[in-house]
């Protein structure tokens, strides 16, 4: 069905300029190359150790070693899985960080474990609004097997997923092996990948890494994020994320405060996508906003090109609509005109970006 409503789904994966950053991706699709977290699962790693500093040290060995790994394999090997994993690992890690929460940028110190709950407001276990195949994403994914998740760090004036991020409507409580086995059987019904997003995924990382193991099948991961998770967590999605789903909102700190209410934004964020770029695919979001073009757009495509690569897959989407409460802002108040449209795309080019999906 997907392929008489999404023909662009089948073509895409012929594309050689998409092929040239996400080939890796489209091997793992087609069962040719095994996902990230399942060569996790093959290395042992040491994980009765006494603190979490040793644990750390730890983990940077068999990160090395996943790489070495990783970039030996050309075919999918027989993967035997180990006990403890490298994955067993980052499971115990992100479980201490819980403990004292700094999954995200807010660093909000919260004991999850017990009960307590930062400003994304999640808990221990997942909270899910809804899973589903997804037809709507970009090409490549689709069909993507796509997991809503209750909460968000951010607080986005012109959010659209509103009622999910703000927790306006009451989630489902999920373990970690329900949703595996869902997903299980989502990829033997042929999706191409698994889209942990929300709200947004990065509250959940302790329980999407005691997904990863528990799954059965090969199938890619996407983390679809605002990209304002910590340093902790990015060393932690290395070795199971197979893509990057990350949106890059706002070229400046003003706009991202006022906006969705976090700080030091630009930071944190153009410093993830650079750390996403160099350990796996990566599918960048820009989300154009109504008078934000000179102020925003431009200096996030300026920062890709120069940065990352020309060849970088850019999603520039012009869906803007206003929602929850985008109202507070007079320029939120509208869509994009076809002049918006038509500028936008003119900056992106202007900075040498070559591979701009619209």
């Amino acid at each position: 069905m997907w392929r008489i409503l999404r023909p662009d789904a089948e073509s895409v994966m012929f594309d050689e300029k998409v092929k040239s950053v996400l080939g890796r991706y489209f091997s793992k699709v087609k069962n040719q190359l095994p996902s990230n977290f399942m060569v996790a699962k093959s290395i042992p790693a040491n994980i009765d150790l006494a603190s979490e500093a040793l644990l750390w040290e730890e983990h940077e060995k068999r990160l090395d070693e996943f790489k070495k790994l990783q970039g030996s394999i050309s075919s999918i090997p027989e993967l035997s899985e180990a006990r403890p994993s490298f994955l067993d690992l980052k499971i115990k890690i992100a479980g201490m960080l819980m403990r004292h929460c700094v999954l995200c940028e807010h660093r909000c110190g919260v004991n999850r474990m017990e009960g307590q709950k930062g400003k994304c407001r999640a808990g221990m276990e997942f909270e899910v609004s809804s899973l589903f195949d997804h037809y709507g994403e970009e090409p490549e994914l689709v069909p993507s097997f796509t997991v809503f998740t209750m909460g968000c760090s951010f607080k986005c004036l012109h959010c659209q997923n509103y009622t999910i991020s703000q927790w306006i409507e009451r989630g489902t409580t999920m373990s970690a092996e329900e949703i595996a086995e869902i997903v299980d059987r989502a990829r033997r019904n042929g999706s191409r990948n698994l889209n942990c997003v929300g709200g947004n995924p990065d509250q959940y990382l302790y329980s999407w890494l005691r997904v990863f193991n528990m799954l059965k099948e090969n199938i890619p991961i996407v983390w679809n994020s605002n990209a304002f998770y910590s340093l902790e967590q990015a060393k932690l999605l290395s070795g199971c994320v197979d893509v990057y789903l990350l949106d890059f909102k706002y070229g400046n700190n003003k706009c991202a405060k006022e906006i969705s209410g976090v700080d030091n934004y630009f930071e944190v964020v153009s410093r993830n996508h650079l750390l996403a770029f160099k350990d796996a695919d990566l599918i960048i979001r820009i989300l154009v906003l109504p008078e934000h073009l000179d102020c925003c757009l431009r200096p996030i495509v300026n920062w890709i090109s120069r940065n990352l690569s020309l060849d970088v897959r850019v999603n520039l989407m012009w869906q803007y609509r206003p929602e929850w409460r985008a109202n507070e802002r007079k320029e939120l108040r509208r869509r994009l005109t076809n002049k918006e449209m038509v500028d936008s795309l003119n900056i992106a080019k202007e900075a040498g970006l070559r591979n701009i999906l619209t």
